[in-house]
């Protein structure tokens, strides 16, 4: 009678025995991967979280007496997913405040979770400083798969992350197209943790996934990790059934919803398309490619049972509603969202004419198109700014105005630039820029159309130059080219694989000049039989 077992052998493999992974990244139209190293098996990982679980045991009723609950996957994850992020003092790992990372190491930086596990051990259980949601999701994983419980770590593009009305996240813009930082966040992606069991607590009698989120996030009464939640009733809607369901519930159900704000701080929604919140996507079994899920957390968008779900989850989280009927709770979804592009007669969206690399410009194309019989003159104003993926806007590096006519059933497209020189200095490590365009508010109707845009950063290229065998030296040659038109300062090259380095290797390559390639030969011996990945990660004072 084992809570956790898996009766398909290629996800036992996957979800316990796996050491390799792949965090997805970007946003929903351009997702981004990279590797991690989970490293459940590596020398003396499992001590490291048998001592988290000792740290955590007073998360469990205050005391770990006779260690009973160790028996039990529920509170076993409990405590992981409090540890990682949320205990007072001895928390593994640390998010920074504002995005300052000064002192500490930069939290896209990491590769793997064993450095991370090794230094918290070390360093007498202290935090490492920083990370973000993907390693703190990453090194749950390791955990839970070194303890035997089936995990895996799962995107969510378009994640809400509102304080006021669960339900709807809203964004604030001003008349340049300018996003303003308000209260509520869209995060682009945002990562958590799924691990399978059976819910004895809930008279489980077979396994199924369980949502744990070990982020601290704002939730109205404070900071707070959440789960685990049984991913089904997320999808069905019983919010009543299970530990912080109505969170989890908003963060694929929330309705986005667009404001101008205008100088008398009077705010109008606009006339938008805009895409429903939450998007999954995790790693498929055996394969590099990745699988979506949005369907276990929730039913198609429109159909009978997604309403029936949104419905009976919207009286929970919305007590005043618990005996509203149906067409009474759909009023007030209506009267929240923004009115369609086409109901103003116009259709317009931006699409990539190219997918840029740091150095290149930003292709892209406007597309209007007059649905009317009638002449239709505009203007819009048009902006970029840099922003982070959790949703908070930095600067806006571009401004334009443009006047667009478009004759009766006119389809119109327009070429717009923006160049490295304008978006380099200011581009941060998340690599995001959105583009807006908005219609001046005198012209009648405003609207809008945004585009996220990710920018990807130059290839390591890495060539194995002898047949690895073990504990047989090996070399490899890691190559990388800078491809901007000026120097990188404090370039270092970060290597590190399970099986193939007990610990990373640093090399400090200095400052490259434009155009210039680093060549280097590394030697390893690998210590464990087996398939293993060798990972190599640049940094320099740009990214």
């Amino acid at each position: 009678d084992d809570p956790v077992y898996m009766d398909n052998q290629a996800h036992r493999e996957e979800y316990v025995l796996n050491e390799h992974g792949i965090l997805y990244e970007g946003v929903h139209k351009h997702i981004t991967s990279r590797p991690w190293h989970f490293g459940q098996f590596e020398d003396g990982i499992l001590d490291i979280c048998l001592k988290i679980l000792d740290m955590g045991a007073s998360y469990h009723h205050g005391s770990d007496r006779d260690h009973c609950w160790r028996n039990d996957p529920v509170h076993v994850s409990m405590v992981v997913n409090h540890m990682i992020s949320s205990h007072t003092t001895n928390s593994i790992m640390k998010i920074p405040e504002n995005n300052d990372y000064l002192k500490g190491t930069k939290p896209f930086s990491w590769n793997g979770s064993v450095p991370i596990l090794q230094q918290w051990y070390n360093s007498r259980c202290r935090p490492v400083r920083y990370g973000y949601c993907g390693s703190l999701a990453s090194v749950m994983c390791t955990v839970m798969r070194c303890l035997g419980i089936p995990s895996r770590v799962v995107t969510n593009f378009c994640f809400p992350c509102s304080i006021e009305n669960p339900l709807a996240i809203n964004e604030i813009f001003d008349c340049t197209g300018k996003n303003l930082c308000g209260k509520d966040k869209l995060w682009r992606y945002h990562c958590w943790n799924e691990s399978w069991m059976a819910r004895r607590d809930l008279n489980q009698c077979c396994g199924d996934w369980q949502c744990l989120d070990p982020t601290p996030l704002e939730t109205g009464r404070g900071s707070a990790c959440s789960g685990p939640t049984w991913v089904r009733s997320i999808r069905e809607g019983e919010l009543d059934l299970d530990y912080d369901g109505h969170h989890m519930f908003s963060r694929v159900n929330s309705n986005y919803v667009g404001w101008l704000s205008q100088n008398n701080a009077k705010k109008t929604k606009f006339f938008c398309d805009t895409w429903p919140c939450g998007h999954l996507i995790t790693k498929s079994v055996g394969s590099e490619q990745f699988e979506d899920i949005t369907g276990a957390y929730k039913y198609e968008l429109g159909s009978v049972k997604n309403k029936e779900a949104y419905y009976r989850a919207y009286r929970r989280i919305h007590p005043g509603y618990c005996n509203a009927s149906n067409c009474h709770i759909e009023r007030e979804l209506s009267s929240l969202k923004n009115p369609f592009l086409s109901d103003s007669g116009i259709n317009m969206r931006f699409k990539m004419a190219n997918c840029p690399m740091y150095g290149e410009d930003v292709q892209l194309h406007w597309l209007l198109e007059n649905l009317r019989s009638e002449n239709k003159t505009l203007k819009f104003n048009l902006c970029a700014q840099t922003i982070t993926y959790s949703g908070c806007p930095m600067d806006q590096f571009w401004k334009d105005s443009v006047n667009v006519t478009l004759g009766p059933r006119e389809v119109k497209k327009i070429p717009l630039c923006i160049s490295y020189s304008q978006y380099g200095p200011y581009l941060c490590d998340h690599n995001i820029m959105k583009v807006v365009a908005v219609s001046d508010p005198e012209c009648g109707e405003v609207l809008m159309v945004s585009r996220d845009i990710v920018i990807n950063r130059p290839p390591v290229i890495v060539k194995i130059l002898s047949q690895p065998r073990l504990k047989v030296p090996c070399t490899a040659e890691i190559s990388f080219c800078n491809p901007l038109q000026e120097d990188m300062k404090n370039c270092v090259m970060t290597l590190e694989g399970c099986g193939l380095f007990k610990e990373p290797m640093t090399i400090d390559l200095g400052t490259l000049a434009s155009n210039q390639q680093a060549r280097t030969i590394v030697e390893f011996t690998p210590y464990r039989l087996g398939s293993h990945r060798l990972l190599a990660n640049f940094g320099c004072h740009k990214f």
